[in-house]
């Protein structure tokens, strides 16, 4: 596959894709600093919220390698947003454009998200 020649060209495709990585680095190292400051086995890996107040169950525990998975979603988000605006500029400017910005909202919502979890430890 062949980077389009105006690609690297366009600004804004440039700032969304700058965007991206910041964003897929600030996730992953933040979640690799939390968890090496914290040494226990067990960590609230998900939150299941039900309008049933007789569900007791609400958090679900689990090892390290569910919230690594944080991580290796970070960066599988980045790539494949990349390779899809790259096949995508061929065919529509706007079409790139909106796929980086979805991948923007999506690692924003990564990084909040797997920030509540560390919290709630």
């Amino acid at each position: 596959m062949t980077i389009p020649a105006k690609y690297l060209h366009d600004r804004l495709i440039l700032l969304l894709l700058s965007t991206n990585v910041f964003l897929a680095l600030a996730c992953s190292i933040f979640m690799l600093l939390q968890l090496s400051a914290r040494h226990t086995a067990d960590y609230i890996v998900q939150c299941r919220d039900c309008s049933n107040e007789a569900y007791v169950g609400r958090f679900t525990h689990g090892d390290i390698t569910g919230l690594l998975s944080f991580v290796v979603f970070a960066l599988l988000v980045l790539g494949i947003h990349t390779v899809l605006s790259m096949r995508a500029y061929r065919i529509n400017r706007q079409l790139a454009v909106t796929i980086l910005a979805l991948g923007v909202v999506l690692l924003i919502t990564a990084l909040i998200v797997s920030n509540a979890l560390l919290v709630l430890r």
